[in-house]
């Protein structure tokens, strides 16, 4: 499979790596605005170098492309890219609005082409050890869910775009929340039902940087998400609790049961974990164009941009809970 990257920044090399290690996959194009961007991360593996990504599309150079662009630009390109036969991958959130979500869908459908959202923490090694460790129920019943993830947000501190609605969606929900949310609901084993927030708006910038979330689970599975900018140490921290033991995992610490006053450790961190991760993702995407399944539904994908805007509602009016789980939504998981 031949597959271009369209948008150079953020995790684009991790992408260019994990292609690499992939003998059915090839990197043969990569588009960005800035040709200086573009170049760093296609003349390694000499890819072609495009800065309209329409002309990557007209090109016949790729089969896939990875959509990795600010967020507001996901559904222009994902439907462009599905119009010209192409299978998309995109970064998540997979767009900023479900209109955008059901457009990209129904794209993919009619043209017959495979499309589904990078949920990375799917394929995150301290993240899979949980999933694999409540599946065989080594906690018992899940009852409380917690995710506490420390970002920056302050001016100067990522690129432009992430601070602008229009063209991120929001703030640090939308970008750092929607990993959040996303674990919560996985780990938690059911979709949200209502929403429940509280945002800030802080260092004189037009998005939210902070907020706090609880979530009720069509299970009752209770759920709740911090965001924090700007704290003192960094932490990715999710907790799960069952009615026999708990489950916690840190990049940095590795994931931990604790049952009956013993702590086993079930992965122990390693700077491979991250590159590793993308890999597993890619190959999931390139199975699933052979007509595998792929770790993530886009009803999943859409139920978390669904949560992201049900916690900018709630916030607005003071917290109230906000109703979710749409039908489309929750809908089958061969979607």
């Amino acid at each position: 499979m031949r597959i271009g990257i369209i948008g150079a920044g953020a995790v684009a090399p991790l992408h260019a790596r994990a292609a690499g290690l992939l003998p059915d996959v090839q990197l043969t194009a990569v588009c960005d605005l800035q040709l200086e961007a573009a170049t760093a991360v296609a003349k390694p593996i000499g890819a072609a170098v495009f800065t309209d990504y329409r002309d990557l599309l007209a090109s016949g150079s790729t089969d896939a492309v990875i959509v990795n662009t600010p967020h507001s630009l996901h559904r222009e390109m994902a439907v462009a890219a599905a119009e010209a036969g192409q299978h998309v991958l995109v970064e998540k959130p997979m767009a900023i609005t479900l209109a955008d979500c059901d457009a990209m869908t129904d794209a993919a459908e009619r043209a017959g082409v495979v499309m589904r959202v990078g949920h990375i923490q799917h394929y995150l090694p301290e993240k899979t050890a949980l999933a694999q460790a409540i599946s065989r129920g080594a906690i018992g019943a899940v009852r409380l869910v917690h995710d506490y993830r420390t970002t920056d947000y302050r001016p100067g501190s990522r690129s432009p775009w992430f601070l602008r609605r229009d063209l991120a969606g929001g703030g640090a929900m939308m970008n750092i929340g929607a990993h959040c949310l996303d674990r919560v609901v996985w780990l938690g084993g059911s979709p949200a039902t209502t929403v429940s927030a509280t945002t800030l708006n802080r260092f004189g910038v037009p998005v939210e940087t902070d907020a706090s979330v609880t979530l009720r689970l069509t299970d009752g599975v209770q759920a709740t998400v911090t965001v924090v900018s700007d704290t003192p140490r960094p932490t990715d921290e999710v907790t799960v609790v069952g009615d026999e033991g708990i489950l916690v995992s840190n990049p940095r610490v590795g994931a931990l049961l604790r049952r009956d006053g013993v702590t086993e450790m079930l992965h122990e961190p390693s700077s491979d974990d991250i590159p590793e991760a993308f890999r597993l993702q890619l190959a999931d995407f390139a199975s699933a164009v052979r007509g595998g399944a792929f770790a993530v539904t886009l009803a999943h994908s859409r139920h978390v941009v669904e949560l992201v805007l049900a916690t900018y509602d709630s916030a607005a009016d003071d917290g109230r809970p906000v109703a979710v789980a749409s039908t489309r939504s929750t809908a089958a998981a061969a979607v």
